[in-house]
């Protein structure tokens, strides 16, 4: 018995029943995913376990719609460039400085294979984590000091859920996946952050002085980020 379920934000959920089965599982597969559950589960008891695990299950969805990282890959932002070449040696190698990457692939490279996949997708990851520490740290602390919002120090993470974080210790946390923003759009998240140095949530008070330290653009530097996501 197969049963299709079809989500808004998940795609298409295909349920099967298994008699071996002694609860639910889900495996996310390019097609679509699939549902394993004992005999006699209801279609609604599948739904409410869709809720309680749908971030996870968009997370997985997500990695498994990333683009091949092959020769014709590309990243071109602001701050951060990669390119994939090939070369004639029988290993990878890398070029690396401030803001740009090149990384130089041997003839016959197996792109479609999930450990190399994984290897570069790490290689970059180092090279973003690099960026962000040369270039984020400054900026902060020069809208700190502009705006008049201190700051007890800031790490840089490989938060793959927010951009950043203020903790009540005034300790800021941020992507390094920022590097990846076009430059206003890394500002505003800079003075999102520091807001909650004076204001620690998201009240009016909160949204009036982000407002004020963006011209008035708060709002809609909020819509706009959404259009992005922390990954590559």
């Amino acid at each position: 018995m197969e049963h299709v379920l079809e989500d808004k934000e998940l795609g298409r959920l295909l349920v099967r029943v298994n008699v071996r089965a002694r609860r639910l599982t889900f495996r996310t597969r390019e097609d679509a995913i699939h549902v394993t559950v004992p005999p006699g589960t209801t279609i609604g008891e599948v739904k409410n376990a869709v809720e309680q695990l749908r971030p996870r299950l968009r997370a997985a969805r997500e990695k498994q719609s990333r683009p091949l990282i092959d020769l014709d890959y590309r990243i071109d932002t602001e701050f951060f460039k990669l390119s994939l070449v090939g070369g004639e040696r029988d290993r990878f190698l890398s070029r690396s400085e401030l803001g740009e990457m090149q990384i130089i692939c041997p003839p016959g490279a197996d792109f479609a294979d999930a450990e190399l996949q994984a290897w570069l997708r790490k290689v970059i990851e180092e090279a973003l984590r690099r960026n962000a520490k040369i270039i984020l740290p400054p900026r902060l602390y020069m809208l700190s000091q502009k705006h008049n919002l201190p700051y007890q120090s800031v790490k840089i993470n490989s938060s793959s859920g927010r951009w950043g974080s203020c903790s009540a210790r005034r300790t800021i946390n941020l992507s390094y996946y920022l590097v990846l923003l076009p430059k206003h759009l890394i500002d505003y998240v800079l003075l999102h952050e520091l807001s909650h140095t004076r204001e620690m949530n998201h009240g009016e008070r909160f949204w009036a002085l982000l407002d004020e330290l963006t011209e008035g653009k708060a709002q809609a530097l909020r819509k706009e980020l959404r259009q992005y996501r922390t990954e590559f």
